[in-house]
């Protein structure tokens, strides 16, 4: 049964502190999968956060597993952890349809490169989650986990659902746009949306800004699944890939952070402006500094460059994907649904000199960007824009809803400048989790998620 979110009180299903009963044998990585299949079959048929699942495979993976602990001689830190994977990533055991109509049936029996990364650390690979249609804005049919009326966000919806949950541990999502970032934070997990190619994205390299990340129920746990991804398969070509420690960075005291806005305050309802404001007083009252645009020519240069940041990756991601969701029209008329036609109608009025202005620009954002590297920390904002939308489903007869998993505001700022982000789970507005993420320099992974959790073991939640 849902219930309403308040960050004082729930409890996130974790991993990292079974370990030493893993290793004593007062538990085994078996009896914690079934403990999570029996929460998802409790709590699936109204969430619906998963595709499909490899219940048979995965029981054998945690036997094989808990064998491994008995002996003393697990893989990683993460051998047997019950992962859920998006339903964009291949997988060889299960199909890869992507949320839509022309991948039905789909099954390309091979693994994306994280996915055979987690199998090399012993993970459990327990079920595909749901995704939009093809990562985009057209949802699926799962739930917010803390009340069914709400979007969980999109595209990974079923990652941040099943870990919200309390489903499994930990699920990978990927984004473009705020398809990590804003799921998690309409959920209340923690989140890592990496570097720009932090995380080999195996087959899906179409797009400039794509990136694998980690929701989880907790920092260690968050972090220790995305480093041991990075630790067999590396980041994308060309790219050095996500760098740290090899157990979660301890955490860090900012000295001093940036307030972002964005283009989203304008839109930014009282009660959620009033409660992160508050959250901010905490912050100061701690002893970090905050600095807002109008304390810096920088910060203001800043926020003007990212002012057009959700029309500048709309044209660039849409410009990307054109020409294989082209094919797939091609094919079946049918193939993929109204609302992403129309956005692909809009990528081919686009010509090749809008799409290079695009990047110019971007381009220009992340030089600002980079401008404040010795200005602070990091950045810090809201990972949403309020708590998730009600989404009951398209009305008969009336235009279709433009987001109707929410909107990727917040988030674009990190996608555009490749800058890695962490969201953590301080603010709730109305029943449901808000949000609240950092934001640092390209390849500072692992000083953002030091950043992070300072603050969620320092700032006391607050529940509006």
């Amino acid at each position: 049964m849902a219930e309403a979110y308040n960050p004082t009180e729930f409890r996130a299903l974790t991993w990292h502190d079974h370990l030493a009963a893993f290793r004593d044998g007062t538990d085994t990585p078996r009896a914690y999968l079934e403990r999570c299949l029996a929460t998802i079959a409790a709590r699936e048929p109204v969430v619906q956060a998963w595709a499909t699942m490899n219940i048979d495979g995965a029981r054998a993976a945690a036997d094989a597993s808990s064998g491994r602990w008995q002996a003393g001689t697990p893989l990683s830190a993460i051998d047997g952890l019950p992962i859920g994977i998006k339903d964009l990533l291949e997988t060889r055991d299960m199909p890869t349809e992507m949320g839509c109509r022309g991948y039905k049936g789909h099954f390309p029996k091979r693994d994306n490169a994280a996915v055979w990364a987690l199998r090399q650390a012993g993970a459990v690979v327990l079920g595909k989650t749901v995704t939009t249609e093809l990562g985009g804005s057209h949802p699926g049919p799962t739930t917010n986990p803390f009340n069914p009326r709400h979007t969980p966000g999109g595209s990974s919806s079923g990652s941040a659902a099943a870990v919200a949950a309390r489903m499994v541990p930990a699920a990978i999502g990927t984004q473009v746009g705020g398809s990590i970032i804003r799921p998690a934070a309409f959920c209340g997990n923690v989140a890592l949306k990496p570097s720009q190619g932090g995380l080999h994205r195996g087959e899906r390299q179409t797009t400039s800004m794509s990136t694998h990340g980690v929701h989880a129920g907790s920092i260690e746990d968050m972090w220790q699944v995305a480093i041991e991804i990075a630790a067999r398969c590396g980041g994308d070509p060309g790219r050095p890939g996500l760098q740290g420690p090899r157990t979660p960075p301890a955490s860090q005291r900012p000295v001093r952070l940036i307030v972002m806005e964005s283009e989203g305050w304008a839109g930014l309802d009282a009660a959620s402006k009033s409660a992160f404001e508050a959250l901010l007083a905490r912050i100061a009252d701690a002893g970090v500094e905050l600095l807002r645009r109008g304390d810096h020519p920088a910060i203001e240069a800043f926020e003007q460059g990212i002012a057009e940041g959700r029309a500048l990756s709309t044209a660039i991601t849409g410009w990307e994907n054109r020409w294989y969701q082209r094919a797939l029209l091609d094919a079946d008329p049918e193939a993929i649904s109204p609302r992403a036609r129309g956005l692909l109608e809009r990528a081919e009025a686009m010509s090749p000199r809008d799409y290079q202005a695009a990047l110019a620009k971007r381009e220009e954002a992340q030089l600002r960007h980079a401008r404040l590297a010795g200005l602070a920390d990091a950045i810090i904002s809201l990972a949403c824009p309020g708590p998730a939308p009600v989404w009951e489903g398209d009305k008969p007869g009336q235009p279709l809803a433009p987001r109707p998993t929410g909107d990727a505001v917040f988030n674009i700022p990190s996608s555009l400048l490749w800058a890695p982000v962490v969201t953590v789970p301080l603010l709730a507005v109305g029943g449901l989790p808000v949000g609240v993420q950092v934001m640092g320099q390209y390849q500072q992974d692992a000083r953002v998620t030091a950043l992070a959790r300072w603050l969620l073991e320092n700032i006391p939640p607050l529940a509006a």
